[in-house]
């Protein structure tokens, strides 16, 4: 086990934690992450995307010319895929893109995005996460904590601190519950409540 500084908003140090190595000494895997990070985005894929077929297309229910005679191609529809106007061959239809990963493989996943921060220094444990709700007070304070963007995890989610963050797009709040590798990656930088480490090492499947 590591001990890490327990921070205040003002970057002083007011206690000090151990940090499991089963969770934030892991070695660097990019293929666990990438695997992490690829299921996390299959899953968030609408999938609504569609295109009209011949038989969805209004029209094209009388045949454009006789079948013979006229020394044209045979058209039995002005919209068959091939004619201006007509339907799409083999377009995309609406289908779910998200796939089951092993829970096993997305606990490893984030181990290894928290042990990278920790690795990084990019890692910060404060005592807690309260806010009046302004957005511009909380991101005057984080900027003075030194993050000008980051992941924020709370043991559970606080109405007027969620709020605070809400309108900013460098900053994402959540409970322990959606802590993700996706952003963790992405914002680069976590900052954690002392209370949320016991509820971080459960959602990594470390503890009880």
């Amino acid at each position: 086990m590591s001990k890490v500084a327990v921070l205040n908003w003002d970057k002083k140090k007011v206690g000090e934690v151990e940090l499991a190595t089963e969770v934030f000494g892991q070695p660097l895997r990019k293929d666990l992450l990438h695997t992490v990070v690829r299921w996390q985005l299959a899953c968030r894929r609408q999938g609504t995307h569609a295109t009209k077929t011949k038989g969805l297309v209004s029209g094209g229910g009388k045949k454009p010319f006789k079948q013979k005679g006229t020394g044209n191609a045979r058209q039995g529809s002005s919209r068959s895929p091939i004619m201006p106007g007509g339907g799409t061959a083999f377009g995309p239809q609406p289908r779910d893109y998200s796939y089951v990963l092993p829970k096993k493989v997305r606990q490893a996943g984030l181990r290894v995005a928290l042990s990278h921060l920790v690795t990084e220094r990019r890692f910060f444990i404060v005592e807690d996460m309260k806010a009046d709700g302004k957005t511009k007070e909380l991101v005057a304070r984080l900027k003075g904590f030194g993050v000008t963007k980051a992941v924020l995890i709370d043991k559970k989610e606080d109405a007027l601190f969620g709020r605070a963050v809400k309108n900013s797009k460098s900053y994402r709040y959540y409970g322990a519950e959606g802590l993700n590798v996706y952003d963790l990656l992405k914002f680069d930088t976590a900052v954690v409540t002392k209370s949320s480490l016991d509820a971080i090492l459960s959602r990594c499947g470390v503890g009880a």
